[in-house]
Formats: structure tokens, C-alpha cells, sequence
């Protein structure tokens, strides 16, 4: 894939210094890391290898990335190896996409409490699913959850707002069956919407309660138990938006959709257009217009500032289980859930009477090159200058070494 013509590194290079300047006081330890790894992000600074081809001797250069989970370069790798691992998951059933979003009075809290009220959506939107597809009236099983949180829209704005993605069926409380739901129908959304608005809003109150929650700016007045409670009760009286969309045509198509999400990031590269004169413009969906591809342009400052909004909680993706104090934005609920999901899918397959073996290709069997091609269907060693040979790394260059007392060009210091 060609470089685009411009990138959020440029910008920050451009505007990056200024801006913090301006805004610095403002500004997290987490923000300016992600503002100085995009950067320095495949640059000398990282250090990196001289390639040589074994068939014409064309050389390469090539950085290093500095595979911080925000940056627009990063993802690619990450999301194929995460793919990989849930490759061997996916069941012969439909598939079915459901969207948890919270209202925008309630996404201003959630910027000022970010890890309370992210956490709050996922155990909202995952109960919500287990509770309804648990009810006999319903489906009466125990279903499989993923869930993506995302915190961006389209125009770069805070829109908090979980993805769903569910198998069409599940486990009855015995596991001695599996419970398919109607063909085109998993669950009625309005029952979801309600259930969702009840246990957001409940956790909401408990963490307040608790003194968990922080207020700030035009949301000082909540710091009132009497306000805060008025508050509470006008986002009961709104319907909340749980979106189921149509069920996919079959588990062959899951994957490719899975990695829509899954590893995206407030914006990526190929949807910016231009910098002139302090401004950028980007393209983005207007949903208003039926999807239509549109073009907006912000002042660079505000484009920096919207970005970064995103980028803040978005360094804390590690998974729970392997660095518990940081944020893990992919969740697995039910049969799906971590510590049994091997032994549930294998029961699920069995149930399903899968009878073919899995055969399993795990990133740790594979080099970065051949999942790299599997992904992208282009062999990432092949010289760019003759197109038949290999390339070889005949040289591996170290960091650049900087004066302690000062940082790097162009990098904030913390």
C-alpha cells in the first residue's frame, strides 16, 4: 500500500510544538506519549535495519514502528495476529452486530471519568446481552459476547459507544444443548434498550455514591446529590439507542468485519486530504446524508485537541488478565469469556456436530511476514525495485542517541 500524501505525524511535527505551548497545562502524561510515539513512528529516531535483495542487491532502509496502539501506522500487525487467534472461534451459525451508545449528556461525563464510566458500558451492554438471551422468553441460552468500545464519530467528536459482536445462538444452562435463535432475528431491541438504560444508569448512581465520579467545567453543578439525582432522572425519561443490524451472511464474513473494529483508531491516515494555512481536512461519513462521503476542515489546533480526546484512554487496550491496572477495550463475555473459552467452543463445535479438526494458526506459529501477506495478500520481503527477489536484513541500525537534558526534535517532553 502506497504512503499517503499525509499523515497525523505530519501534523503533529507541523503543529505538535505550538500546541502544546497553548495547551500543555491541559495535557496527560498518556497525550503527550501518544503525541511523541506517532512522531517519532518509523523515523531514524527509532532505530531500524538495511535490507538488501538476494537476487539485484537493491538496499532498503526501513524504521522502526513504535507500536503504541494509537497510532495510525501500528495496526495492521496487531490486528492480524489478533484476528489469527480468533480464527479457530467462529461457528458455522449466523452472526449478529449489536451497538450499545449511551446519550450525549452522558458521554460528557464519561469524558471526565473515563475509566468509571467506560467500564460502566461494558458491564451494562454485556449483562444486558446475557440477561435477555438467559430469559426463557427470549432465547433462554447462554450466549458468547465480543465487545469493542469505541469513543469516536465520524467527525472526531466524543461518541462513546460499545460493539457487539454475537454468534446466533447458545449453550442451554446444562451445556447438554445448543439453542439456535430465529433465522434474521436475535433479540428485540426496544427489551435491550430498556434493560441497558436501567443497569448503566444504577452502576452510574453507586459510582457517584461512592464518590467515584469527578466533575468539571459545565458539569461542576453535579457535584450536588440533589442535582445530580435531576440529572439522573431526565436520561430516564429518553429511549437509549441499542442497534441490532442484520444478522452476516455467514461466519466466513465475521472476520473481515471484526477487523472494521476491533484495531481502528479515532482516524486513520488515508482519510486525511490536506494542511494549508493552519487548517486540515479530512473525510469523513455524513449518516445524515445516507453515508455519503463528505469533506470537513478544522483549525489544526482543534484537529490536534479532538484527536487527542480519542487517543487519551485509547493507550489502555492491554488486556486485563496480563496488565490488570490498564484498560482492555476488547471484552469476551459468556461462553466467550477468558478463562473457558477454549473448553466452550469445543463443546460448541461438538454440539454443532463439527466434526472436522481444527487446525490451529496462532501468531506464535507464524512469522510477522506470512500473517502480514495473510492480511494484506502481498509479500511484504519481496524487493520493491526488481519484484522476484528476497529482501535480507544485512544491518541493524540503533536509536538515535539524544542529550539527556533535552528531548528528541519535535518531542514532548513529559
Amino acid at each position: 500500500m502506497p504512503k499517503p500524501a499525509l499523515e497525523v505525524a505530519d501534523i503533529f511535527r507541523k503543529y505538535g510544538k505550538s500546541f502544546v505551548q497553548k495547551y500543555g497545562s491541559s495535557m496527560s502524561t498518556e497525550q503527550r506519549r501518544v503525541m511523541r510515539a506517532i512522531e517519532i513512528c518509523r523515523t531514524a529516531a527509532l532505530g531500524g535495519h538495511v535490507d538488501e535483495c538476494d537476487e539485484c542487491g537493491h538496499q532498503v532502509i526501513s524504521y522502526n514502528s513504535c507500536r503504541n496502539r494509537h497510532c495510525p501506522k501500528c495496526q495492521t500487525l496487531a490486528k492480524a495476529e489478533w484476528l489469527e487467534a480468533r480464527r479457530d472461534e467462529l461457528l458455522p451459525v449466523e452472526y449478529y452486530h449489536v451497538v450499545f451508545t449511551i446519550p450525549d449528556s452522558l458521554a460528557a461525563i464519561a469524558l471526565q471519568n473515563k475509566r468509571i464510566v467506560y467500564n460502566i458500558l461494558f458491564q451494562a451492554a454485556s449483562k444486558t446481552l446475557l440477561t435477555i438471551a438467559a430469559d426463557p422468553q427470549h432465547l433462554g441460552a447462554q450466549i458468547g459476547v465480543t465487545a469493542v468500545l469505541h469513543t469516536w464519530g465520524q467527525n472526531l467528536m466524543h461518541h462513546p459507544h460499545i460493539h457487539c459482536v454475537v454468534p446466533g445462538g447458545g449453550l442451554t444452562p446444562e451445556g447438554e444443548k445448543w439453542i439456535s435463535c430465529r433465522t434474521g432475528f436475535f433479540l428485540p431491541v426496544k427489551v435491550l434498550s430498556r434493560l441497558f438504560r436501567r443497569l448503566f444508569l444504577e452502576a452510574l448512581i453507586k459510582a457517584f455514591q461512592q464518590g467515584k465520579l469527578f466533575f468539571y467545567g459545565k458539569n461542576r453543578h453535579l457535584i450536588r446529590p440533589e442535582t445530580f439525582n435531576q440529572f439522573i432522572e431526565s436520561c430516564r425519561k429518553i429511549e437509549w439507542v441499542v442497534y441490532a443490524k442484520p444478522p452476516f451472511g455467514g461466519p466466513e464474513t465475521v472476520l473481515d468485519y471484526l477487523a472494521r473494529y476491533t484495531h481502528r483508531i479515532a482516524i486513520a491516515n488515508h482519510r486525511l486530504l490536506s494542511m494549508k494555512e493552519g487548517k486540515v481536512t479530512f473525510t469523513l461519513k455524513n449518516y445524515r446524508n445516507e453515508g455519503k462521503q463528505e469533506a470537513m476542515t478544522l483549525q489544526a489546533y482543534e484537529f490536534i485537541r479532538r484527536f487527542l480526546l480519542q487517543a487519551y484512554e485509547f493507550i489502555r487496550r492491554f488486556l486485563l488478565h496480563v496488565l490488570p491496572h490498564q484498560f482492555m477495550r476488547i471484552r469476551y463475555y459468556g461462553f466467550l469469556a477468558n478463562r473457558h473459552r477454549a473448553e466452550n467452543i469445543q463443546l460448541c463445535r461438538s454440539l454443532l456436530n463439527i466434526t472436522e479438526e481444527v487446525v490451529s494458526n496462532t501468531p506464535d506459529t507464524q512469522g510477522w511476514a506470512v500473517r502480514l501477506q495473510a492480511l494484506t495478500g502481498k509479500d511484504p520481503l519481496l524487493c520493491p525495485h526488481c519484484g522476484c527477489g528476497h529482501l535480507i536484513t544485512i544491518q541493524t541500525l540503533p536509536p538515535l542517541k539524544f542529550n539527556q537534558s533535552r528531548s528528541p526534535p519535535g518531542v514532548y517532553p513529559s
